[in-house]
């Protein structure tokens, strides 16, 4: 076995929670929780820039998503704002030469998505390319004189005029635009229409919808990923990594990887791509760390030892040697090895962080993370060769006058002996001897898994509800990522099986422990996790006195045939189809449960979800609401599709979500509580100013 240096030597960095607070978790603070969404690392090592997401503020300003600034913080933890206020950054990059930051916008003025760049030493962000549609991905060549981008081809005018009249119907999954690839150089115009026939962008077509694209360190290659179509399906299950010739776009190579496909780098000498995909096509998650020639065919897994966990990110050092970022069960992990799969090395053990999006400098010596705890949500962390992983940027300081409830690692058995591994919050201020209620929240996928962070966000309220007196349990099922392929697989061809009991299986530890009262659990997810809490509450309805569904699965079969990623629930999901097994189907559907049903559910969708329709929450709140025997409501969300995206949604849901569990948990239950929410306590004063929080740690 050849022999390298080490990595990184680390002094592990712990987090402690904060003591001596001043006031509990509330829903004023969910909703204004900052966090880092995107951070890249300079050429030289020395600057991290990154994506601050900073919701807006309910009753202040109008409604809508959470602002997108850009920041950079350099490798002493000093925090610039650079872009802020009304402004959705996306897809940062650095100039080749580290002078400069890209990203895209769609700023006033702009009739489409365009690219932007902000010199490192400050100033005004301009406009460097503009084109006919939205710019989706782009990638700078190693020069830093030309770019390559995907968009779609500009709409043919009388097709526009149409539309304009009123003609604008749409077929189904039909006449669908898929992105080209363009090469153009970087230039201050509006549109190409008004660029000279030199100066206009010369378009490369792939079989199919280019995905993205990044130039090779050489330059003298692209590789892009590419699915047949526009369809999330497709984007799904049957992308592969295309190369092609940056001169003329001739093809060079597909490389096959076998399942779903992650992220993928090139290496320094442009001879190997690195990626993340699925071991098969009916591996649910992209967690396998593979390297192929550039030239194309099957890649090669060069981790076939983490059998027990999920490669998440990656990065080359050198030639010879990749970096990569791994989960097990909840933890994370940073290591290194060779390209032929030989001299792996561990330089951040498992155990002591949850880390995610790993960019490295040029020469592979610097490296910057996302990194959570228990303490607080993502934030920048530098790790230099030789010396320790250090946090960057604090971006919710008021976090330190908060007091937090304590969390910890739970491992349990299930009835059939299968080890299990979940988080727990514990209530606040929690009484020895005391039993209290329980709050199960369960992940959609299943393709996730909770790791060893902040574990609060606006449907996953845990340090919300730990404040008001409840335990909080984040289970990881079977079936969910973090811990290999086989284990990913075992709630394949048993919804709500095994995954389910396994949530069941938590409460009774739970219980026997001495922690939770089992006659006051409720539970809540969303997506599958709203499967669960739809099956929960029908199927298994003698187990659980509150249910919160969230976008979740009532009918198996109508969303089969409502759903946008039907492939996708064959292949690593069902493995069969509905007219394979319709008894299966509907014995696993909650709304077959429904004449049983005595938990009180609230249900929650909204009215834009493609993934799954609104119907499914419609078709059991219709069920229960006939039947009579139980309390159900019903939340339309306008405006919001998979998951809320809008700050006044954010609140509204987490509100109600408390109320309910409330009510029905420690309350006197009975009639649902009021329709209407009071939003008196969360309405700011008249006389309150925005937050000071610049980034700076």
């Amino acid at each position: 076995m050849k022999r390298t240096d080490q990595f990184i030597a680390i002094a592990i960095l712990s987090f402690a929670l904060p003591v001596c607070a001043a006031e509990p978790f509330t829903p004023n603070h969910v909703a204004r929780l900052r966090y880092v969404a995107a951070a890249e690392m300079s050429p030289d090592g020395k600057h991290v820039a990154y994506v601050l997401s900073v919701p807006r503020r309910p009753f202040v300003e109008d409604d809508g998503p959470a602002w997108s600034e850009l920041h950079v913080v350099d490798d002493q933890g000093n925090s610039r704002p650079y872009v802020t206020g009304k402004t959705s950054v996306s897809a940062i990059a650095w100039k080749p030469d580290g002078s400069a930051i890209s990203f895209l916008d769609k700023r006033d003025g702009d009739k489409h998505r365009a690219l932007y760049a902000i010199p490192l030493r400050g100033g005004e962000a301009s406009k460097i390319l503009d084109h006919d549609t939205d710019i989706a991905d782009y990638s700078w060549s190693p020069d830093g004189k030309r770019i390559a981008f995907t968009a779609t081809e500009k709409q043919p005018e009388d097709a526009k005029k149409l539309k304009d009249k009123g003609f604008n119907q749409e077929v189904y999954e039909e006449k669908l635009e898929s992105n080209r690839i363009w090469i153009a150089e970087p230039q201050s115009v509006d549109a190409w229409d008004d660029a000279d026939d030199d100066d206009k962008p010369t378009k490369f077509e792939l079989p199919g919808h280019a995905t993205g694209v990044t130039w090779s360190p050489t330059g003298k290659h692209l590789a892009a990923a590419v699915a047949p179509t526009p369809l999330i399906d497709d984007f799904y299950m049957k992308r592969k990594i295309h190369v092609i010739d940056a001169g003329d776009g001739s093809p060079v190579g597909v490389i096959e990887n076998p399942g779903k496909l992650g992220v993928y780098r090139w290496s320094p000498d442009g001879r190997h791509i690195a990626l993340l995909a699925g071991a098969d096509i009916h591996d649910p998650n992209a967690g396998r760390l593979m390297v192929a020639p550039h030239t194309g065919g099957k890649p090669v897994d060069v981790l076939p030892d983490l059998a027990d966990g999920d490669a998440t990110s990656l990065g080359w050092r050198d030639a010879e040697q990749i970096v990569f970022l791994a989960d097990r069960g909840v933890t994370s992990s940073l290591g290194s090895v060779r390209l032929d799969g030989e001299d792996r090395r561990t330089a951040i053990p498992f155990g002591k962080h949850s880390l995610a999006d790993l960019t490295l400098s040029s020469d592979g010596n610097h490296a910057a993370v996302i990194g959570d705890s228990p303490a607080h949500p993502p934030e920048v962390f530098l790790v230099e060769r030789g010396t320790q992983l250090k946090q960057l940027t604090n971006n919710n300081p008021w976090l330190a006058d908060v007091e937090l409830a304590k969390q910890e690692v739970v491992t349990y058995k299930a009835r059939d002996g299968l080890e299990l591994e979940g988080l727990l919050i514990r209530p606040l201020n929690e009484q020895p001897g005391e039993r209290y209620p329980l709050v199960m929240i369960v992940h959609g996928g299943p393709e996730a898994h909770f790791r060893n962070g902040w574990m609060t966000s606006y449907s996953r309220p845990g340090q919300l509800l730990a404040a008001n007196g409840f335990a909080v349990f984040y289970p990881n099922y079977r079936g969910s990522t973090g811990r290999g392929v086989e284990f990913s697989k075992r709630g394949q061809s048993d919804y709500a099986g095994g995954e389910f009991d396994d949530v069941i299986d938590a409460i009774d530890h739970l219980a026997e422990a001495g922690l939770v009262d089992k006659d006051k659990v409720g539970v809540t997810g969303g997506s599958y996790g709203g499967y669960a809490s739809a099956w929960l509450a029908t199927r298994h309805t003698d187990r659980f006195a509150a249910s919160v569904m969230f976008v979740g699965i009532s009918d198996l079969i109508s969303k089969f045939g409502t759903t946008d990623i039907p492939n996708e629930m064959l292949l690593v999901h069902a493995r069969k189809q509905p007219w394979d097994d319709w008894a299966f189907y509907k014995e696993r559907s909650p709304i077959t449960y429904a004449e049983q049903a005595r938990t009180p559910i609230l249900i929650m969708h909204g009215k834009n979800d493609p993934r799954v329709h609104p119907s499914q929450s419609m078709e059991l709140y219709r069920y229960l609401k006939t039947l009579g025997n139980v309390p159900v409501r019903l939340v339309f969300y306008e405006g919001e599709g998979h998951g809320n995206r809008k700050a006044a949604a954010r609140l509204d849901y987490s509100m109600r979500l408390l109320r309910w569990m409330q009510h029905y948990l420690q309350g006197s239950g009975g009639d649902p509580p009021p329709a209407d929410l009071d939003y008196t306590a969360v309405k700011p004063a008249e006389d309150e100013t925005p937050d000071d929080e610049d980034g700076s740690k």
